[in-house]
């Protein structure tokens, strides 16, 4: 694994900008020595030679390469948020301060932020203490129901996060290099995804990539949204949102679905033709959550006489379909992850009179994501497996 020694980075930062293991320890402000002594860890750690010393200075190797454009993202990302709270904090904070921050914010708590990073409640405390001092300003408010971050303190926090996804991301660069697979790639999938396309792709990858680790975390799609701008989640797949939903997010167009309505195979209004909003309203639904772009064409159809009112929100087609077998339920989801269910005979497609709107499936990234070679691998399946 690559130290996560901000110290150590920043020396090998300026080695590669500065050309020179001198003008490294200028910036660090330290001994030409103790950069020396940094970058033969770093290098160690890295599995091979970062820099070439020549006679006019050093020179990145092709490892030196990947690892500095990752460490120079890191810090682009870092460094302006420090520098907000005070010019000297980028070249003194330390990574245990920022661990310590972190927690902090999602804890609210002194106690339960040491038990998450696994040190005592006072380590915790005198990291957090000693980054105000550093800052030379408060980073926190204490309020009734616990410990909350001030705007700053917060930005922080969100760099920090991307800013460590970066070096997570240089190791996989790094191993791809020497032929092996690091770290892991992690997919946040809408119900859709899970069901239709998610699937086969991952298949394909596994086949083409055996030995890369893959997490995908389903959810509601503002958890799923916080997690990729935290730089916890890598892409989301899903039905994407018109408009994007910040400007750090970028939405690529995949495919189009459309929405149906489904009942049971001995519903009553199996067989009738051109159903109206009118005569499906009083019967008892269950559709996707509210906020969806599915949820919002449901409503739409429902505009001019009045929504259901008996309604159960879920995007689960396996809760669907159990529930309108066994019951006078109707249901509205996607036609392409309903496919199966009505393939086989398990559920049937009512016969509405409405011209769904074709709703966009695809992906989200974060605007300047640099995905690694695997990541970029996992991409291209995705656009073909959905191209066909």
């Amino acid at each position: 694994m690559i130290p996560r020694n901000l110290r150590h980075l920043r020396a090998f930062h300026a080695a590669v900008t500065r050309g020179s293991l001198s003008g490294a320890a200028q910036v660090a402000g330290v001994s030409q020595p103790a950069v020396t002594q940094s970058l033969r860890k770093l290098e160690e750690a890295a599995g091979g030679a970062l820099l070439s010393r020549t006679g006019q200075g050093v020179l990145p190797t092709e490892r030196g390469e990947v690892l500095a454009a990752r460490v120079a993202r890191a810090f682009a990302r870092l460094d302006p948020a420090l520098a907000e709270i005070a010019p000297k904090l980028p070249g003194r904070v330390t990574l245990a301060q920022l661990r310590a921050l972190m927690a902090l914010g999602e804890t609210e708590n002194f106690t339960l932020a040491a038990g998450q990073l696994g040190l005592s409640q006072p380590s915790v405390h005198r990291a957090v203490t000693r980054l105000e001092q550093e800052a030379g300003q408060a980073l926190l408010e204490r309020r009734s129901h616990g410990i909350v971050l001030r705007r700053p303190a917060r930005a922080l926090v969100q760099a920090a996060r991307l800013a460590l996804a970066e070096l997570d991301q240089a190791e996989a660069d790094l191993a791809a290099l020497d032929g092996r697979a690091a770290g892991q790639i992690v997919v946040g999938a809408l119900p859709l995804a899970r069901s239709a396309l998610l699937p086969t792709a991952l298949a394909r990858f596994r086949e083409e990539h055996p030995g890369q680790s893959l997490k995908v975390i389903d959810g509601p799609y503002d958890t799923l949204l916080a997690g990729l701008r935290r730089g916890d989640i890598d892409l989301i797949l899903g039905a994407l949102r018109d408009p994007a939903p910040i400007g750090d997010v970028v939405q690529e167009r995949l495919f189009d679905d459309r929405l149906c309505m489904l009942a049971g195979r001995e519903h009553a209004l199996v067989g009738q033709a051109g159903l109206t909003a009118e005569g499906l309203r009083d019967h008892p639904w269950i559709v996707p959550r509210a906020g969806t772009p599915a949820r919002d064409q449901f409503n739409a159809f429902f505009a001019g006489v009045g929504a259901p009112e008996r309604i159960i929100e879920s995007g689960s087609v396996l809760l669907m379909r159990e529930l309108l077998r066994g019951s006078g339920h109707l249901g509205c989801i996607s036609a392409m992850q309903a496919e199966a269910e009505v393939q086989h005979g398990l559920l049937v497609t009512l016969d509405v009179a409405v011209d769904w709107p074709a709703r966009p499936i695809g992906l989200s990234c974060r605007a300047d994501w640099v995905p690694t070679r695997a990541q970029a691998l996992l991409l291209t399946i995705l656009r073909e497996t959905a191209a066909g």
